[in-house]
């Protein structure tokens, strides 16, 4: 019954004959048991009645015989029968339940009628009881026991590799609204501008793909790939007309699609970029097939991110803008993520209104204070670390 269920899934997998055996008779936890005490209990009834028939042959005149016999049958037994071997199983339930696993099924087959006799009783109280008996418990895993598992992993598997399966399993509940880049930091050509300042900002882009828009990033008429542009801006000839040849159509994701369910639409319809819009159409930032790739993978550029520094007395500098998942996957935390998206968004749904600089709270939970704001939004926030006690306003 201890027997890890899932590794004796493996093993059968493996041809192992006594895991075969095994998960043969655990497909009827209840034969097993009805066989197993209905021996247990002769056994142990048996070995009574022998010892008091030999104490009162032995001392037929002392009245005590029988109370003495009891006691140290009674030790014996539950040392050498029941604590010693049943611990044993308990710390190395293969070594004792796959020799077992063989005995039982023979054993089974010849207690059988007796062995459904007791159980066919048994299921009776049971019924009477209110008890379904046909209802038996399944060892499927939920996703949050999942997670528990691989977090508790540390021993079998490099830390790395926890975070991207845990990354994984949580594809399911992320949307694209929570890996975006918001419209505020979207970075594209305006094609008002002038053609001089398009082609600076052409080659100094750190981007591989820019939105084309004309005034704002909702009237986006298309994506630009930098490497066919630059072959083109040399000539002599190059203007925004042939910006406007190389563009690719924009794709437009609703803000609610599931980050798995976008994965596969990129690698469907071969896209790399999209806009993410709302019920309204209005466009509420950009997303990447390499920002789905680093919900499971992590930073897929590894550079200095100062977007949360641990300090030496164990608090943290955050940058408000961070999304609530990246907080919480680097901190380990367990900020809500059903509501706002950043850090920014949680404080000012907490507070209801932009607070000032220095003002201190307890946010679900974690303290923090402000350190940096302007007009319109929080900057930069101090979490306090968590033995630390401070006035909350």
């Amino acid at each position: 019954m201890t027997l890890n269920r899932y590794r004796l899934r493996h093993l059968v997998k493996l041809k192992h004959s006594g895991a075969i055996k095994a998960q043969q008779l655990l497909q009827r936890p209840d034969r097993v048991l009805g066989l197993i005490l209905l021996c247990n209990n002769f056994v142990n009834n048996f070995a009574s009645s022998i010892a008091t028939v030999i104490a009162i042959k032995l001392y037929a005149d002392e009245e005590s015989s029988v109370a003495i016999a009891a006691a140290l049958l009674t030790l014996v037994m539950l040392i050498f029968s029941e604590v010693t071997p049943k611990t044993l199983a308990t710390i190395k339930p293969e070594l004792l339940a796959f020799p077992a696993a063989w005995i039982y099924t023979g054993l089974l087959k010849i207690f059988y009628p007796l062995v459904w006799l007791v159980n066919s009783l048994a299921h009776c109280l049971l019924r009477s009881m209110g008890v379904d008996t046909t209802k038996t418990s399944h060892d499927a895993l939920n996703k949050d026991e999942l997670k528990s598992i691989i977090a508790e992993a540390e021993n079998v598997m490099p830390n790395r590799y926890q975070k991207m399966l845990l990354g994984i399993l949580d594809l399911e509940s992320a949307t694209v609204e929570d890996i975006m880049t918001p419209r505020n930091e979207i970075t594209g050509i305006d094609l008002e501008l002038p053609i001089e300042t398009i082609i600076h900002q052409i080659k100094h882009s750190s981007h591989t793909r820019l939105p084309v828009y004309k005034q704002n990033v909702d009237r986006v008429i298309g994506f630009l790939h930098l490497r066919k542009v630059l072959i083109e801006i040399h000539h002599e000839d190059f203007d925004k007309q042939t910006i406007i040849s190389l563009l690719t159509k924009p794709i437009f994701i609703p803000e609610s699609t599931p980050v798995h369910t976008q994965m596969s639409r990129f690698k469907s319809e071969r896209i790399r970029i999209g806009l993410v819009v709302d019920e309204y159409g209005d466009v509420q930032g950009l997303v990447t097939f390499d920002d789905l790739l680093q919900e499971i993978v992590g930073e897929l550029i590894t550079e200095e991110d100062n977007t949360v520094q641990v300090q030496s007395d164990g608090s943290y500098l955050v940058d408000a803008s961070v999304t609530i998942r990246e907080l919480n996957r680097i901190t380990q935390w367990s900020l809500p993520t059903e509501g706002p998206k950043t850090l920014n968004g949680l404080i000012l749904e907490f507070m209801e209104t932009i607070p000032n600089i220095g003002t201190s709270i307890r946010l679900h939970g974690y303290a923090l204070e402000i350190l940096e704001r302007d007009e319109n939004a929080v900057k930069l926030v101090q979490f306090l670390p968590r033995t630390k006690k401070k006035n909350y306003e």
